[in-house]
């Protein structure tokens, strides 16, 4: 049986015979947005690019001068670099991890919690509120080696016997002072994420586990965490590429010491183009860290890929 043939819409006709009719002004329209984010993102890239291979010291005076690699050179083997790098990996690695447990831990329990959950959550969400500048004041005042509440609730449980401990000037302990006041403060963040993939998950998945006779240990090991692993590698993932950027706290809290023993990636990155006017020595040690992030975040989501994927060793 013959068929009619169907007649094509007029807007297909026009845009066969003219495509740039329709294709033209989403492209103007969108223009405007595109060189808006290459001059914020392409130029900064390229000029931090060509002050890596320059040598610029604002307090001689001279002009920038082409040295080539000299600079990345001396990145390599400055011992403070590493030291910087070695923090920085310290509070990623501890600091970061603590957020995913600690953050993973409280969203379960809250998800258990059937009234009163959105009060609870909006002050859970109460550090995270806070700029990082005042969080780090919070705590210098609250490791204060004479009028911190932390010594004074140590000195109440011991009995008077620890007291006027410097918690940020010994070197011991500085660090991880840095990175509890990190994780005080972005683990709410980690909370509210996980809260959000646990509430996402459907109830028949977690009735079906209870029907098999799954416990609630089993449940959350074998049903719910493999399913939040996409949105806690997400979480961990911003959270360790805030943490390699981190300064606030560490120019609040301890500027770096004592000596250089919080001293950050961040930080040391600041101290030579702000305190040094090393601009060229600065600019490469700001790509080598964007190196060091962009590896270290590909590994990372890889390595997530293959976990889904049941091939992790």
């Amino acid at each position: 049986m013959a068929t009619k043939a169907r007649r094509q819409p007029l807007v297909v006709e026009a845009v066969r015979k003219k495509p740039w009719r329709l294709l033209r002004p989403p492209v103007l329209m969108a223009f405007p947005a595109v060189a808006v984010l290459l001059g914020i993102t392409i130029f900064p890239l390229l000029y931090v690019l060509r002050l890596t291979v320059v040598s610029w010291e604002l307090t001689t005076g001279f002009p920038a001068q082409f040295v080539g690699l000299q600079n990345f050179v001396r990145a390599l083997t400055d011992p403070r670099f590493w030291n910087a790098m070695k923090n920085t990996g310290t509070l990623v690695v501890a600091g970061v991890g603590l957020q995913a447990v600690l953050g993973t831990g409280l969203a379960l329990e809250l998800n258990r919690i059937r009234r009163s959950r959105t009060l609870l959550m909006s002050l859970l969400l109460i550090p995270t509120m806070i700029a990082p500048v005042i969080a780090g004041f919070q705590f210098r005042m609250i490791y204060h080696d004479q009028f911190g509440p932390l010594n004074y609730l140590f000195e109440v449980i011991t009995g008077g016997r620890f007291r006027g401990y410097a918690w940020l000037a010994s070197p011991p302990v500085a660090l991880w002072a840095v990175m509890w006041t990190d994780v005080w403060q972005w683990t709410p963040f980690m909370a509210v994420l996980v809260l959000a993939g646990l509430q996402a998950i459907p109830s028949e998945l977690l009735e079906a586990a209870e029907v098999d006779g799954a416990t609630g240990s089993q449940t959350v090991w074998r049903v719910v965490l493999p399913i939040l692993l996409p949105v806690i590698t997400i979480g961990t993932l911003i959270r360790l590429m805030d943490t390699f950027k981190l300064f606030d706290i560490v120019y609040q809290l301890t500027g770096g010491g004592p000596g250089n023993v919080t001293e950050t990636i961040a930080y040391y990155t600041y101290l030579q183009g702000f305190k040094f006017f090393s601009l060229g020595y600065t600019a490469a040690m700001a790509f080598l860290q964007l190196i060091v992030i962009t590896i270290v975040a590909q590994r990372f989501l890889h390595y997530q890929e293959r976990v889904r994927g049941g091939v992790a060793v």
